[in-house]
């Protein structure tokens, strides 16, 4: 990696409780307020089994992370990871792949604010909300990183305090029939309706790339590594913790969910956490739960476009992107990099209405193959990195995987399963078709514009950090 003249080192301004709440509201995209209902529909109850597995395997993804992220914390993470154990084509691949999968998810995003923004001001169009919240965004990445943490922290909180109050109603219908004149309503609809597989195992299956989608955006703990204040402890206690919160939050939700509601009915009457609201007589449960789900949007560009510009930064530091987004502001920002990537959202925003809907689908589904490629890419980074280490330098590791090798192996396996499912849905095949011709494009570009000739220099990542 260059050597850093003054004033061009990223400042460590995250605090430990940024960190807590950012990789928490990583994980509560808008997929669990909205999207949900497409993964009950296909697998019945038996999705809560799909939710707790892969949540094992990302348990297991996020360890792999942290075991190099803690020896070596650095901005570009897994992509400064992967150029030095797995080679310069992978760390070029990985780094733009996760640049373009973020601007793709925030396109994405920032449409949907248009769309909630509508439930209160119907007249105004939407892309006038789309390009607000690119500029309020974009602002707030430029001033400091400790403005994007705090930002962050107050977003996540909305989404966690929903969560909760939600499966705290939820359970109070459940055990004392709270909202349903006293009579409990139990959890028999869990397996009333078809039993708890009503669609089989096959159903199950199916819904496990819904799943992990939903779980995209985890690994972007690993981006802040190189900004967090004692990575050490904090990024230990925000992956350790990952596991523990997917079941809460997830398979908990679903869980009050489904027992409440029978299974083929959610989806059909509106969002489940609005009618339960609705239920114990919150008669404004729609405008608060389309105020929760817009700063799930907002806080998902929020990281989007922080870790898109980290991305950037580091490519810039092998000269494998223009060499301005190497640089930082006065207060350790990347700036020429946020900017860049808020620039390539705004044609997002154009092309939202330019381009039908269905191209838009074919885009988002480049987002997901990649997210896949991300987190095969950490693992075998991770096997690689213990390859390189003597004995007593594994007995030194300050934070090891659990189960090792099996536990990488049995979730680059998982990873491998999911890319195969996913010929079997015409909805997700296209990404079967694209995923592979963009990595072939990234390809080109890296032998084409002559990178393999450069002289590698080898990133900080692989310098032992005191």
């Amino acid at each position: 990696m260059m050597a850093h003249q003054q004033g061009e080192e990223l400042q460590r301004g995250l605090e430990a409780r940024h960190i807590t709440l950012m990789s928490l509201g990583a994980a509560i995209g808008v997929g669990l307020f909205l999207g949900s209902a497409t993964a009950i529909k296909t697998a019945g109850p038996g999705i809560l089994l799909g939710y707790a597995f892969s949540g094992m395997i990302m348990f297991f993804i996020m360890r792999a992370l942290g075991e190099v992220a803690i020896q070596k914390p650095v901005a570009g993470s897994f992509s400064a990871y992967a150029r030095d154990y797995l080679g310069q084509l992978a760390g070029f691949i990985t780094g733009w792949n996760y640049w373009f999968l973020w601007v793709v998810t925030c396109m994405a995003e920032i449409t949907a604010v248009g769309i909630y923004m509508e439930y209160w001001f119907p007249a105004i169009p939407r892309w006038i909300w789309a390009l607000a919240a690119l500029v309020m965004m974009t602002a707030v990445n430029v001033i400091t990183v400790k403005a994007y943490g705090e930002l962050e922290f107050w977003f996540a909180l909305i989404k966690i305090v929903t969560i909760v109050a939600m499966i705290l109603v939820g359970a109070g219908m459940i055990i004392f029939g709270l909202g349903n004149g006293g009579i409990a309503t139990g959890i028999s609809n869990l397996w009333n309706h078809g039993g708890f597989f009503p669609n089989g195992i096959k159903g199950v299956l199916l819904s496990l790339q819904m799943v992990m989608f939903a779980y995209l955006g985890i690994e972007m703990i690993g981006v802040t590594a190189g900004e967090v204040k004692n990575p050490q402890k904090s990024l230990a206690r925000a992956i350790d913790t990952v596991f523990w919160r997917i079941l809460i939050f997830y398979v908990g939700a679903l869980f009050v969910i489904m027992a409440i509601y029978p299974w083929e009915e959610i989806g059909t009457k509106g969002s489940p956490f609005v009618l339960t609201f609705k239920q114990i007589g919150i008669q404004s449960a729609a405008g608060i739960i389309n105020f929760v789900v817009l700063t799930a949007a907002l806080s998902s560009c929020n990281s989007g476009i922080f870790s898109t510009a980290r991305m950037l930064f580091n490519l810039a530091e092998y000269g494998e992107a223009p060499k301005r987004f190497g640089k930082v502001t006065k207060t350790g920002v990347p700036g020429f990099a946020v900017l860049a990537s808020a620039a390539a959202l705004l044609i997002g925003v154009l092309l939202n209405y330019i381009v039908p809907a269905k191209v838009f689908t074919w885009v988002t589904s480049i987002a997901t193959f990649g997210a896949i490629w991300t987190w095969g890419i950490i693992l075998l980074t991770q096997l690689r990195y213990r390859k390189t280490l003597k004995p007593r330098d594994v007995m030194a590791l300050k934070y090891k995987m659990p189960l090792f090798p099996y536990s990488s192996y049995i979730a680059l396996a998982f990873l491998v399963f999911v890319v195969a499912l996913m010929a079997f849905s015409p909805d997700t095949r296209i990404a079967l078709i694209i995923g592979p011709l963009w990595l072939i494009l990234l390809v080109a570009v890296y032998y084409g514009k002559g990178f393999h000739r450069r002289d590698y220099k080898q990133s900080s990542a692989k310098q032992e950090v005191s």
